[in-house]
């Protein structure tokens, strides 16, 4: 960065100033989780020297400090383990209803909901690009496009299907049903990647008037985008920007991001848990349930985690089922020492 010639490449120079953004977000914690421990050790020597009730004191003091110690740890420790060749990208997040007609649509539109939340409350910023409402309540499908800090790195642990048990609020017999909905989480590759290049030749763009409110030109012109990708038949489409050029690169980036991950699911079958096959969007293939009666419980069954605050799961408390998938996914398995003896 100190090179002269630094900045007469600006999206390089950007590209290297980001990269020694995250390097510099790691180290710096470490540092600072470094000079705690020097801490410790040195109230634990002068504490040595002291009667035995005041050595009672200070103990009682660590223990206090090292539970924020411990949980901004975990913290950072995550997010090392966020080591992929895309995981600090960006996420294009899609939520499709599956088996149990509105039933299902309705739960699409809840899972919308906790997802939102949950993005929101990590500080991501969250842009539904194309949403299609289901034909008598909620949602047949959504796309969003979730922009933050390693992003994609959480969002991949979600992917898969999704099963809520519940007492049907469209049953007039008030039945217990079961619905589903599936999970996509792919990273976004941006055209300036280079990554992935499509001949004008391989694809299709369409526009048309963009639905629900907009404002005065949003309804009128056709600012929605849809781009058909010819030779694999893939087609997403962005309606959620104002002008019809924004939305054209939104969906670009969506049809390159898809294209991307198709490519890798068929190159690497040991990318299977983040890329492969969902299956069915029915019984059998859940990677979690959401269960409202006749008990309340979600259960996550690759790792069986588990909690029985349903609402608090809903309303985007979903950090326990993403970190547990994450740790369990990882090779490296830190022994926490007296954090384990105060549990």
């Amino acid at each position: 960065m100190a090179d002269e010639a630094f900045w007469n490449n600006r999206e390089k120079a950007q590209g290297l100033i980001d990269e020694a953004g995250v390097i510099r977000n790691k180290l710096e914690p470490l540092l600072k989780f470094e000079k705690q421990l020097d801490d410790f050790r040195v109230m634990l020597e002068l504490g040595q020297a002291e009667p035995a009730a005041a050595q009672a004191q200070i103990e009682a003091e660590i223990a206090r400090e090292l539970v924020p110690f411990f949980k901004e740890l975990d913290a950072l420790e995550l997010k090392l383990f966020l080591n992929g060749p895309h995981d600090a990208k960006n996420c294009i997040f899609t939520i499709n209803s599956g088996a149990g007609g509105t039933e299902s649509c309705d739960w699409a539109n809840m899972l919308l909901r906790m997802y939102q939340r949950w993005a929101e409350s990590r500080g991501w910023e969250v842009e539904v690009t194309d949403i299609l409402p289901g034909e008598t309540a909620g949602i047949k499908s959504a796309t969003m496009l979730i922009k933050g800090e390693n992003a994609y790195g959480f969002c991949k642990a979600e992917r898969g299907v999704h099963r809520l048990v519940r007492i049907s609020p469209f049953d007039s017999n008030k039945r217990r049903h079961t619905s589903f909905a599936s999970v996509d989480a792919i990273a976004e590759i941006e055209e300036s990647d280079g990554e992935i290049v499509i001949p004008p030749n391989e694809f299709r763009v369409d526009t048309f008037r963009s639905g629900g409110k907009g404002g005065q030109n949003v309804n009128k012109v056709e600012t929605a985008v849809r781009i058909t990708h010819i030779p694999t038949g893939l087609v997403v489409a962005s309606q959620a920007q104002r002008s019809q050029h924004q939305n054209r690169a939104t969906a670009m980036n969506l049809l390159l991001s898809r294209i991307f991950a198709q490519r890798v699911d068929a190159a690497k079958a040991d990318m299977e848990k983040f890329y492969g096959d969902k299956g069915s969007v029915s019984w059998g293939n859940q990677i979690r349930s959401y269960v409202f009666q006749p008990y309340r419980m979600v259960k996550d069954l690759r790792t069986g985690v588990e909690t029985s605050n349903v609402q608090g799961v809903m309303d985007g408390d979903l950090d326990a089922f993403v970190n547990g998938w994450l740790r369990a996914g990882c090779p490296l398995k830190r022994m926490h020492g007296v954090k384990d003896e105060e549990e």
